[in-house]
């Protein structure tokens, strides 16, 4: 069985990656989700079949294909060793942008449910007492979506936490820097360590049966105003 300083390495790798994950795909996903609750262009439902692919795409099939753009002989991973001076593959750095790939539909959906909820007259409003988009972001879109806002953050970063299939693919199983919980369960059954992976999945079981509990929670709306009677 492996002891707490043995377990904690992949835990801590596997929290810093969900958290890094998960505060850039919020940067990035909000003015995707927006456009997408928002816009009315011809090509809208072919972006938002892409962007929903991880849901139904093999973790593999998407590992693979990333591999190879991170590869020595791929642009992207050519310019990456230019800058850093080591390859893409089988880093860290990879296996932020392979988690930002695949959690991607479980930042967009939330926060698209809820922008395209929003009355478009209040948006109109703010424009007319001359508040700026940025302004009516903040002031109006916000407050009216914290509960995508908030579901959204508990899926991606519960979604990250149980990564196999891709982060196995880009990072491989280097101990310290690309080995997470998830990997280290697949580990431990390899060697037949059954109580060290019971140990290990039972708490990946916890956190995210209380992640669900918390994303049916929000849709309950505690902090909702009451109306005015």
């Amino acid at each position: 069985m492996l002891s707490l300083g043995e377990l904690w390495p992949p835990i801590r790798l596997t929290l810093e990656l969900a958290a890094i994950t998960t505060t850039l795909l919020l940067i990035v996903g909000t003015p995707i989700a927006w456009w997408l609750a928002r816009s009315k262009a011809i090509w809208r439902e072919a972006i938002a079949a892409v962007v929903a692919l991880p849901l139904v795409l093999p973790p593999t099939v998407l590992g693979f294909y990333l591999l190879l753009a991170f590869g020595s002989r791929s642009p992207l991973g050519r310019a990456w060793a230019a800058w850093t001076g080591h390859g893409l593959a089988f880093t860290f750095e990879s296996l932020v942008i392979a988690s930002i790939f695949y959690s991607l539909p479980f930042t967009l959906q939330p926060l698209a449910s809820s922008f395209s909820q929003i009355d478009r007259t209040l948006l109109e409003a703010s424009a007319t007492l001359g508040a700026g988009r940025l302004r009516t972001f903040v002031r109006i879109v916000v407050p009216l979506s914290v509960e995508g806002i908030l579901a959204a953050v508990v899926l991606t970063f519960a979604h990250t936490l149980g990564e196999f299939g891709v982060v196995l693919m880009v990072g491989g199983n280097l101990p310290g820097i690309t080995r997470t919980v998830s990997i280290s369960i697949y580990d431990d059954v390899q060697g037949l360590d059954m109580a060290a992976a019971h140990h290990t999945a039972l708490l990946l079981l916890v956190f995210s049966l209380a992640a669900l509990s918390a994303v049916y929670a929000l849709m309950r709306k505690p902090w909702a105003v009451a109306p005015l009677s």
